[in-house]
């Protein structure tokens, strides 16, 4: 390549060519475009790192009544709080037997219950999880003075007595990581299939935190 007068000769097996120095300079895009690419770019990158990151540092509480207590009517003496208590009460409490005709047996009825146990140093949890079968003869799952780390897309899940993910039922997206809270089951679910509540992370399939029903 040969240089003469401000042009750039390239040499040829049979002769020479000339470019212009305009000509040999490759094409570069603008600073300014590459810069509003990368915004670009990085958007769904940061959009995606704090749904999965956030969690981890948020906490998310929630408050819900017993089902049978929000549909009570609460006498002018007493506290939601203590019909809350008076029913959960009669519900746990052992049947006793009597000569007497009583009325038929009116309120929610546990049929298992355990304390949630964290799945390791890191994914921890807390608290009460019992299944009640109210008067209409639906089920429902009522987590209780509950607590566990926060993490991406939680959900509850009933897990079969073998303790595999294979024929659990997904009661949906757990509302909340602190306070109390309420999930109906599943019509024609049997209860006696299932041997433990699960709190699992459905994107990364990690177990956060287990309650066995017993």
């Amino acid at each position: 390549m040969d240089t003469t007068n401000g042009k750039i000769y390239i040499r040829f097996r049979f002769g020479l060519a000339h470019l212009s120095p305009h000509h040999a300079k490759m094409p570069t895009m603008p600073k300014k475009r590459l810069m509003i690419a990368a915004g670009v770019l990085a958007i769904p990158v940061l959009v995606l790192a704090w749904w999965l990151g956030s969690p981890l540092f948020l906490d998310t509480e929630v408050d819900e009544e017993f089902p049978m207590a929000a549909a009570a009517v609460i006498p002018p003496e007493m506290t939601a709080e203590e019909v809350e208590a008076e029913m959960l009460e009669a519900a746990e409490a052992p049947d006793t037997e009597v000569m007497d005709d009583m009325p038929e047996k009116t309120g929610p009825t546990a049929l298992g219950s355990g304390e949630f146990t964290g799945a390791d140093d890191f994914h921890m949890g807390s608290g009460t999880a019992t299944i009640y079968q109210l008067d209409d003869g639906s089920h429902v799952l009522r987590l209780e003075d509950f607590e566990v780390t926060n993490g991406p897309d939680l959900h509850v899940f009933l897990i079969p007595q073998d303790g595999s993910m294979d024929g659990s039922v997904d009661l949906g997206s757990l509302k909340g990581n602190i306070g109390d809270q309420n999930y109906e089951l599943p019509v024609g679910v049997d209860i006696t299939q299932f041997g433990s509540v699960m709190i699992y992370c459905v994107p990364f399939s990690v177990t956060f935190a287990t309650a066995a029903l017993g």
